[in-house]
């Protein structure tokens, strides 16, 4: 293992992982904002359409 952090600085490294994890963090949160069940930021405007799809009630 000593090994591999004589090629890369560790350093370098973890600040990579980082900008990395926080794009992947920052496109997952955009693509659920993107779709009408899981938008949080519309309110009520996103619960109306869900209610209408709702499934029929049982008689």
């Amino acid at each position: 293992m000593w090994r591999i952090w004589k090629l890369f600085d560790p350093v370098r490294a973890m600040v990579a992982q980082g900008v990395f994890l926080f794009g992947l963090a920052a496109m997952i949160h955009l693509i659920l904002l993107s779709t009408p069940t899981f938008n949080w930021l519309d309110g009520p405007a996103a619960k109306q359409t869900l209610k209408q799809n709702a499934p029929m009630p049982k008689e």
